[in-house]
């Protein structure tokens, strides 16, 4: 071969490596890294800091509900009081209300709008004639009121204007309805060989939120979304069959007239326990001395600063307690009910040891714990969260039962206490909530049911699907099998990427502390977080709100060259690396020498403000073997075989 035909062969033989290697980038600098990210300025009611603004402001809703349950015909009646304190800036001529049992009615749109198969929204029973009755409204005064049911809401006219900045209204309504046995996975009947346990949620009219973003929030109960709810207080009397136990989120006023005297007995030793005590063991149950010799009881709760209220009713509850201690020095207490069937084999005799672990976890991290009980029900819903009381499926057992626990209770701190919009904006609670799940579940009992599932990126696959709705679309707008990673998944990656690898721990533990802080009891926005997240730790983050959470965009960053400086491995490696797709990162580098010692350098997300393709040069005086972008897999890159010299 001549030397023109090898220079040729050489010549042709570079080209077309070369045109291999090179992949067209997608990204775009100037889109990502866009100025403009908020669509509006900072108000006297949300300042542009994140925190609310000097005027801010909320509505209040306190509840009176007297209630009775029939185990017979499965009814729930009773009569609810509200009275309604209006602190908006505005007169109010009517108030919306929410009436999620019309969810089960048979032409309700949540209905309409459930698949025929595989949703969790539903009724298992098609034929199922559920709904609110509700008769009696009026006023304090006896005015009767003028209403009107629109599906799952209410309008209720009022007599006259309520005045801003403190007018207030009470109204009352009667209302029954039937108990769905299978209520969308928030509520329902679960039959067990000692009788029947009611998971008792969404059972009284509640008023809808009137705020400063859109006025009132009426967005229709489907399922998919949960819930937008004022803060209050509650006094709650429920009058049940005196063989049951009734459970609920609030502070038991009367235990003396409704424990016999050898429970409360073990009610008050729970009181002062750091052990599980039985307050009615397995081996009653079935004893009828185990329960005071009447038909009915009454009992009285309270609850304050709360958002709803939800309880649970069996003849069948196994209930033990223990006691949760707070940072402050107060405690609450941690209860479990559950049914025979549910015990042993690691099971749901755990239940209040993980109760009161989870809290006593968040209380010293984020905020202390606000609530007197912290109680959970096995139950036929998988798993749900109401203020001091979760409902949670009742087989499961071991890391099952752990993380089901552990997620419920973490809902006590978002949206019990960071009352954001569930019905809108879901992964603002779920994705919260996920978040600081993997943190407890990390420091359980030595991190007795903490897993390394392959390594921490091992999701981005599912992550970068490209018929993905964006994470802040509304529930009820992604499709029913999308919303495990849109609303808890993804997110959570999200705030654990920002934690670990963008901004540190330190700093962001202190800066979402800041906005629990700001927004508890209040009502944020995603804006308010966003704000609040850059402005506590100096960083603008808009590339990553609106890359992640704004769109659907990928990463994909790519070793493209390894080359010396003058050629020769003493003077230092030239590495060249490309952002192949929308979104940027920083850039963790490891590259590994001919003695093999490890050189590790991580590049700012910066270097991706005005470039796609990005050279430097690392410090070494040996010639390289390899080279790897993101050696710990902790960054969502969807093609990892590029973040490898030389390639495979």
């Amino acid at each position: 071969m001549t030397n023109r035909i090898r220079a040729a062969s050489l010549s042709l033989f570079l080209f077309a490596t070369a045109a291999v290697g090179q992949t067209v980038s997608k990204y775009n600098y100037t889109e990502a890294f866009h100025p403009i990210f908020y669509t509006q300025n900072g108000t006297p009611y949300r300042s542009a800091s994140g925190k609310p603004g000097h005027a801010y402001w909320q509505n209040r809703a306190d509840y009176d509900v007297h209630v009775s349950l029939d185990d017979q015909t499965d009814r729930i009646a009773g009569r609810v009081s509200i009275t309604y304190t209006n602190q908006s800036p505005d007169d109010l001529s009517y108030i919306w209300l929410q009436l999620d049992q019309n969810l089960f009615e048979e032409n309700s749109r949540g209905q309409a709008v459930v698949p025929l198969e595989d949703s969790r929204y539903g009724s298992a029973n098609s034929e199922f004639e559920g709904g609110f009755a509700l008769s009696n409204i009026k006023f304090s005064d006896g005015t009767t009121a003028f209403y009107e049911i629109i599906d799952t809401r209410m309008r209720l006219e009022l007599p006259k204007k309520l005045a801003a900045a403190g007018g207030s209204v009470t109204f009352q309504i009667d209302f029954s309805y039937t108990i769905p046995e299978y209520g969308a996975d928030r509520t329902g009947i679960l039959s067990t060989k000692n009788g029947k346990i009611y998971t008792i949620a969404q059972w009284y009219p509640r008023v809808c939120v009137y705020d400063d973003i859109i006025g009132w929030n009426t967005e229709p109960y489907t399922g998919p979304g949960e819930f937008y709810l004022e803060f209050g207080d509650y006094s709650v009397e429920i009058t049940a069959p005196a063989d049951h136990i009734v459970v609920a989120g609030g502070e038991l006023l009367n235990p003396e007239e409704v424990w016999t005297a050898e429970q409360l007995t073990r009610y008050k030793q729970a009181f002062q326990s750091n052990k599980t005590v039985a307050i009615r063991s397995l081996n009653e149950v079935t004893l009828p001395a185990s329960r005071p010799n009447k038909s009915t009881l009454t009992w009285k709760f309270k609850l304050k600063q709360a958002h709803d209220f939800a309880w649970a009713s069996s003849e069948a509850f196994v209930l033990d307690g223990a006691r949760i201690n707070n940072p402050s020095g107060k405690s609450a207490l941690a209860l479990s009910a559950y049914p025979a069937e549910s015990s042993g084999n690691n099971a749901w005799e755990r239940s209040t040891e993980y109760t009161k672990a989870a809290i006593e976890h968040y209380s010293s991290k984020w905020m202390e714990y606000p609530y007197p009980v912290a109680v959970n029900v096995a139950s036929n819903v998988g798993g749900m969260e109401y203020p001091g009381i979760s409902f949670c499926g009742h087989d499961a057992k071991a890391g099952n039962l752990w993380g089901v626990t552990d997620h419920e209770f973490g809902h006590n701190w978002f949206p019990m206490i960071v009352g954001s919009n569930e019905r809108l904006h879901a992964w603002m609670d779920e994705g919260f909530n996920t978040f600081i799940n993997g943190l407890s579940t990390e420091v359980f009992n030595k991190g007795e049911y903490h897993k390394t599932f392959g390594n921490r990126n091992s999701m981005t696959r599912a992550f970068a699907q490209p018929q993905l709705e964006p994470i802040m679309s509304t529930p009820q707008s992604m499709k029913e099998r999308n919303i495990g990673i849109l609303a808890y998944y993804k997110p959570a990656f999200g705030l654990r990427l920002l934690r670990d690898e963008i901004i540190g721990a330190e700093r962001f533990d202190r800066a979402f502390r800041s906005y629990i802080s700001y927004w508890a009891y209040k009502h944020p926005t995603p804006d308010d977080f966003f704000r609040t997240i850059e402005n506590e730790t100096g960083e603008n983050l808009a590339w990553f709100w609106r890359g992640w959470f704004k769109n659907n965009w990928s990463l994909d960053q790519s070793i493209r060259t390894v080359d010396y400086e003058k050629m020769d491995p003493k003077n230092g490696a030239l590495i060249t690396i490309d952002n192949l797709e929308q979104l940027p990162m920083p850039v963790v580098i490891e590259a590994t020498t001919e003695s093999g010692q490890k050189i590790r350098k991580k590049l700012p997300v910066e270097i991706w403000q005005r470039n796609k393709a990005w050279r430097f040069k690392l410090k070494t005086t040996e010639k390289l073997i390899k080279v790897v972008i993101d050696p710990d897999q902790v960054y969502p890159d969807i093609n990892p075989e590029n973040n490898v010299w030389p390639r495979n």
